[in-house]
């Protein structure tokens, strides 16, 4: 019988018989690197691996094998790939431990990515928490908080910063008028964990104010987080913090600096090559080790607020690490928010402002017109035009006008004030042509309304006209150079020299030796949106305008001087202000005094959502209220004490819709905006 040719190799043709001993010898390296995966790691073969999954109910840690080729780069906070639900999927190794609470055999890891722990334990415990308070999953969070890998920029060294001097006296300077703020600094430079709320005076130098508070903290051994809104604001502190420490002492983390240069700024943290980093909201997870200030500028503004899910915000993120780490907490803005003037209320934080009389010093601010009895031909009264040529004799004038785009609330016809829901507190809007008032939160709808003011039974829109202002400026002023700041075209600063800069909100320049005059047009506008938050943000947008002005310059507010939000700009009282609106809110039991959620999604989908959600018992749900392209939405809200029963039961919501695979919706707790 003849022998097969398998059986004897030197029976094939050569060609044949290579390609048959090379297969062998791959099969047998395959067998020998499997024999050596199934090894498992000598010292804690375990490892708790956190899976980047989406799902709500998978949201907690799995345990893998270690083998023994890769226990050595399998350290906590390292990236790796496991082999999860069939597909390999990228994870965090959270902990090694010795055994494992699963019966059964453990999948090994397939790979480290890389030895690079960039995930911290006190970063880690931070997500889990924002987790549960914002009802979403650490997965999640941690998208946010570290920046995807750049391979090459992680092999390169981080090298430590060099000496610096601390000018202690500088510092004292600096905050002298803000009391008691060289007591704040004092603190900070002995290890101390002072927590307050300041209130900066108008044309204060805030940027140069915060680096003296980062450069106490640092002098007594301890890091910094400062998170400020936007990249001219980091831009800004970045100036700052390197005329008051010196070169390379810290780092600043922004989506535009790239994504090598972001890398190597947070690797430069996480290696504790520094200790002080500014940045917008994403640098509030700074891996900063031993954080002893964690500081927030002008937390009011909705850029703080992460539009992904979980949608945590950057305040509540910085408090929850200063109570974690027993960190100071500094909390600034021209402006106070109602949750800042709650932290004063309740004894957290202390407060830190300058006295009336430098205020009265650095500004006067007046008010121009009646908006309730002029047609919008009159847009600019007569007062703001020889105001801005007066001031345009000694410097730049800055003109704010409200951007196109803001949804305007119903009102009062005869006073203007907004009307709201006798239900719940809500804004009331029009549904149709036909049909009567109905309230955007809770959709009662309100046949017999009556201002609660004056009693007058009519309503408006208010709608702004089609007015150039630029234009209108540049015509009135024919010799003068016009300028503006404002969506894609937004200036950082401008000079000294004569010429009006028209702004919108929040895209404003700093001037050189600050303006002459501020002009703030359009007043109602902002006061008119559908909005809780409709005065305090009013007030914000003007006062942050207001404080470009030079020490001893004007401010010209267009409106009905009787409206409380433009007095309290006139006497510039933010902390008065806030709590009157603190009152208020407590009153109608809306936030801080409470806790709201919204659910939002198909009318299905949301329904689902309640018929599943175990609320606490003191919950009261809102809506459902149609919502523009086919979805609704409900509002969730309890007493402030049970706003953690609340953000659990949500969580539990979207673990159950998950692993039944219902349809989705979006649980948003504490909403900055409704």
């Amino acid at each position: 019988m003849t022998p097969a040719p398998e059986e004897h190799p030197e029976l094939l043709p050569g060609l044949v018989r290579a390609s048959v001993q090379a297969s062998r010898s791959k099969a047998r390296a395959t067998r020998e690197r499997r024999a050596a995966e199934a090894e498992p790691a000598a010292v804690d073969p375990v490892a708790r691996v956190l899976v980047d999954v989406p799902l709500a109910h998978l949201d907690r840690t799995f345990d893998y094998a270690v083998p023994a080729a890769l226990a050595d780069d399998a350290v906590p906070g390292a990236r790796v790939k496991v082999r999860f639900a069939g597909q390999d999927a990228d994870g965090f190794v959270i902990a090694r431990g010795r055994e494992s609470d699963h019966a059964g055999r453990l999948s090994p890891l397939r790979r480290v990515v890389s030895p690079e722990p960039v995930l911290h334990p006190q970063i880690a415990a931070l997500a889990g928490e924002l987790a549960e308070r914002y009802a979403g999953t650490r997965s999640d969070v941690l998208r946010l908080a570290i920046p995807n890998r750049h391979a090459t920029t992680e092999k390169e060294p981080s090298p430590p910063a060099g000496p610096w001097h601390h000018d202690a006296a500088a510092g004292a300077r600096a905050w002298e008028g803000h009391e008691p703020g060289p007591a704040f600094l004092r603190h900070l430079s002995t290890g101390g964990s002072p927590r307050a709320v300041w209130t900066a005076a108008p044309a204060t130098d805030w940027p140069l104010l915060l680096a003296h508070a980062a450069a106490a903290t640092y002098a007594g051994g301890r890091g910094v987080v400062i998170c400020v809104p936007d990249g001219k604001d980091v831009a800004r502190l970045d100036r700052a913090l390197t005329a008051v420490l010196g070169e390379g002492q810290h780092v600043t983390l922004t989506a535009d600096s790239g994504p090598a240069q972001r890398y190597r700024d947070f690797l430069a943290i996480s290696r504790g090559a520094r200790r002080v980093v500014v940045g917008t909201r994403a640098a509030a997870f700074a891996p900063v080790p031993d954080p002893g200030l964690v500081a927030i500028w002008d937390d009011g503004d909705d850029l703080h607020a992460e539009p992904r899910a979980p949608y945590p915000h950057t305040r509540e993120t910085l408090l929850l690490r200063a109570e974690r780490a027993g960190a100071a907490a500094l909390i600034g803005g021209f402006v106070r928010t109602v949750e800042s003037a709650y932290l004063l209320r309740t004894g957290w934080a202390q407060e830190i402002a300058a006295d009336r009389a430098e205020v009265r010093r650095r500004l006067t601010v007046q008010v121009a017109g009646n908006e309730t009895a002029r047609s919008h031909g009159g847009r600019i009264p007569r007062e703001v035009h020889l105001a801005v040529r007066d001031a345009l004799e000694s410097g730049p004038v800055l003109v704010q006008t409200p951007r196109l785009g803001y949804v305007n609330v119903l009102a009062c016809e005869r006073c203007r004030t907004p009307a709201r829901c006798q239900a719940c507190q809500g804004p009331l809007a029009l549904t149709g042509p036909a049909t009567p008032p109905a309230c955007r939160w809770c959709g009662t709808a309100d046949e017999a309304w009556a201002c609660a003011e004056c009693g007058y039974r009519g309503l408006r829109a208010p709608i702004l006209g089609d007015a150039r202002t630029a234009e209108e400026l540049g015509r009135a002023l024919p010799n003068t150079r016009v300028r503006t700041s404002s969506g894609d075209t937004v200036l950082a600063t401008v000079s000294a020299v004569e010429q009006v800069v028209v702004a919108t909100p929040g895209a404003e320049p700093v001037a050189e030796g600050g303006y002459a005059a501020v002009v703030l047009l359009d007043t109602w506008l902002l006061l008119s949106r559908i909005d809780l938050r409709a005065g305090e943000e009013a007030l914000r947008r003007w006062a942050n305008a207001a404080a470009l002005v030079r020490p001893g310059g004007r401010v010209v507010a267009v409106g009905d001087p009787a409206h409380p939000t433009l007095q309290a700009l006139v006497r510039w009282d933010p902390a008065g202000h806030a709590d009157r609106e603190t009152e208020e809110r407590l009153t109608a039991h809306l936030p801080p005094a409470s806790r709201l959620a919204t659910i939002t999604g198909e009318p299905g989908a949301v329904d689902d959502a309640l018929t599943l959600l175990a609320a606490p018992p003191a919950a009261e749900v809102l809506g459902p209220v149609d919502l523009a392209e086919g979805e609704s939405r409900v509002v969730v809200r309890v007493p402030r004490a049970e706003g953690l029963a609340l953000s659990r039961a949500l969580g539990e919501l979207q673990r159950v819709r998950s692993a039944r695979k219902l349809d989705a919706v979006r649980v948003q707790v504490d909403p900055p905006t409704l």
